[in-house]
């Protein structure tokens, strides 16, 4: 059993190492459903892919996906009005209902095994191999190379400070969005879009919830991921459950224990000291 899950262990510490980071990004910046749309627009790329005659998971098929997904981060970079007449979410959401149901309509013209539409959604993380791991470690590695290099611009942009530091807000978004896609992409192919969203949103929220600093949170968020992971894994092995969605439950035990021990906080130094709790 131990050999069984050893692969999709390793693929869970490497998704949260970029997605909690990036998760960071995203709730700073208020677009939380960004990775489930560009998720959806990779997803159409690759149902294109399919109908041009590729194989699924073929390399051609990847750079379908890829390229649809450069397009969508080009589309929601242009899509940040400064004078926030239009929420830059609502053009997310109106991306992923689009982008959705186009999916849907070619997959209902071309011959698509039912279980790689289920793969999309919940994931195949329990048969991922070792070649997948080391693939998806040298990718992520890339894309946090150049996160590490360009940080300050990309933490500029979350924050609302790039008018300060006066930089191009649509092209840096865009090449966050880009490095972001790039990630999505390659992690739906494994983990799915549900999961990978539960990746990317709740140790960065569990993590906000009790740090400020961006250091505290990355350590909280990626302690709350290897958590999550461990005992979704351990779940789904005793009691023969699906993995995705018992690592997706445990995301939601970990977030819920986290926002009552915050409560439960901020009730006691009411009590203690009469004064209004510290946000």
């Amino acid at each position: 059993m131990l050999e069984i899950l050893a692969a999709p262990f390793v693929a869970c510490l490497i998704l949260t190492g970029i997605h909690c980071y990036l998760g960071i990004h995203v709730v700073m910046r208020g677009v939380i459903f960004v990775d489930l749309s560009l998720a959806q627009v990779a997803a159409l790329g690759a149902a294109i892919g399919a109908a041009i005659g590729y194989e699924v998971h073929s390399l051609p098929a990847y750079f379908c996906a890829l390229g649809f997904t450069v397009f969508g981060a080009a589309v929601f970079s242009l899509a940040r009005f400064q004078d926030r007449r239009i929420p830059q979410e609502a053009i997310i959401g109106i991306v992923y209902a689009v982008s959705n149901a186009v999916t849907f309509l070619i997959l209902s013209k071309i011959a698509v095994d039912r279980d790689e539409i289920e793969n999309l959604l919940e994931g195949r993380l329990l048969f991922v191999n070792w070649a997948e791991v080391w693939r998806i470690f040298l990718i992520y590695s890339s894309v946090a190379l150049v996160h590490i290099f360009l940080r300050k611009k990309f933490f500029a942009i979350s924050s609302d400070a790039a008018d300060a530091q006066r930089l191009n807000i649509r092209l840096w978004d865009f090449i966050f969005y880009v490095t972001f896609g790039i990630v999505v992409t390659c992690s739906v192919q494994i983990a799915g879009v549900f999961l990978v969203f539960s990746f990317l949103v709740v140790p960065a929220v569990c993590a906000m919830i009790f740090f400020r600093s961006v250091g505290s949170r990355l350590i909280a968020g990626w302690g709350c991921g290897v958590l999550a992971s461990i005992i979704g894994l351990a779940a789904s092995a005793q009691w023969d459950l699906p993995t995705g969605a018992a690592v997706i439950a445990s995301f939601g035990v970990i977030l819920a224990l986290c926002s009552l021990v915050y409560l439960l906080k901020q009730t006691f130094f009411k009590r203690i000291t009469g004064a209004r709790p510290i946000k």
